[in-house]
């Protein structure tokens, strides 16, 4: 079969499934959220069934995944801090924050499994102290490796990957590693480039001490008969490297310039029209994450909202919250 026949298959087997019952995520439970039109648009007929699997955004790329009693975590940037980023006084000499305990245990829970797509600050920084406290593996570039043992991680908990790996975690959780590439601004740059081939002589302390050292994207199957997630941490990608995946539900980063040619067309067709699609990246992730999400202004999450539309008029548009736990198929448990 093609890997469409394929896809197809596989979606209509998602869509019969019985409804597994929700796992439980947090204390929280999902609340009333006001409609509106980019929360939830064009129910696509090829909509993954729920399964047993429960999301939930813990802002910026990052996501909590909950399936069979089993936690993963992709880019876990919970302990927000003030970098001026979002104020027009960026300081690349911001101190690293301390990891907000409290918070990250009620967001984080017990992961098994960490996925990093690379190791800017809003994706690495409290994954440290997940680590060591939580025993939880990581997955992640040669830098984010270099880094975490910096930070006082144990070297044998940490797995290093380059992209084209599948990883089998067992009961049916795949994690297949992709080759990817951070986005850019408008002068075709972007912070703290660079890539580590050794631990840093003394634990970084600033943001500016965390190079991005390369990206990568996930595609986690949750589960035997689970959906497929496409993760993205960054608004650019290897079009060869993510071709044919095929995912059911993708987390697509938002994108801040246009210096990527034709960004969101080329993913979509790359990622065969996924049937549901959720924008991600596009919030100030300096504001509490307790409190409602704040959008960052540069972003144009309408724009790609509309892009998606006319590319792919099939996808489903689910725009997430911070509160709401949501099922395999990005429909809010109740």
């Amino acid at each position: 079969m093609t890997d469409d026949t394929h896809a197809y298959a596989r979606r209509n087997v998602l869509r019969g499934a019985a409804i597994g019952t929700a796992l439980p995520f947090l204390p929280t439970t999902a609340h009333a959220r006001t409609p509106s039109p980019a929360t939830s648009t064009t129910a696509g007929a090829d909509a993954p069934a729920h399964g047993s699997a429960s999301l939930r955004w813990l802002g910026t790329s990052g996501w909590r995944i909950d399936v069979g009693g089993r936690t993963v975590l992709f880019d876990p940037y919970l302990t927000r801090f003030r970098t001026g980023l979002f104020d027009g006084g960026f300081d690349p000499a911001t101190r690293i924050a301390a990891t907000d305990r409290t918070l990250v245990r009620e967001y984080a829970g017990r992961p098994e499994l960490i996925l990093v797509s690379h190791s800017h600050w809003d994706h690495i920084a409290d994954v440290p102290h997940l680590a060591k406290t939580t025993g939880a593996r990581v997955v992640g570039t040669e830098t984010t490796f270099h880094l975490l043992v910096a930070f006082g991680v144990d070297p044998l908990q940490i797995s290093v990957v380059k992209g084209g790996e599948v990883l089998d975690f067992g009961g049916g959780l795949t994690v297949e590693v992709v080759t990817s590439l951070h986005s850019r601004n408008k002068k075709h740059a972007y912070f703290a480039p660079g890539t580590l081939t050794a631990p840093p002589a003394a634990p970084p302390a600033t943001i500016s001490d965390l190079p991005e050292g390369d990206t990568l994207a996930f595609q986690v199957t949750a589960g035997s008969g689970g959906p497929a997630l496409f993760l993205m941490g960054a608004s650019d990608f290897a079009e060869r490297a993510a071709a044919g995946l095929r995912p059911d539900v993708a987390m697509v980063a938002v994108p801040s310039s246009t210096a990527t040619h034709r960004y969101v067309p080329r993913l979509l067709r790359t990622l065969g029209y996924p049937p549901v699609v959720v924008p991600v990246h596009w919030d100030n992730f300096e504001t509490p994450l307790r409190g409602p999400v704040v959008p960052d202004a540069t972003m144009d999450l309408s724009g790609l909202i509309g892009q998606v539309h006319r590319e792919s008029p099939a996808s489903r548009v689910v725009v997430p919250d911070y509160r709401t736990v949501y099922g395999g198929d990005m429909r809010p448990r109740r």
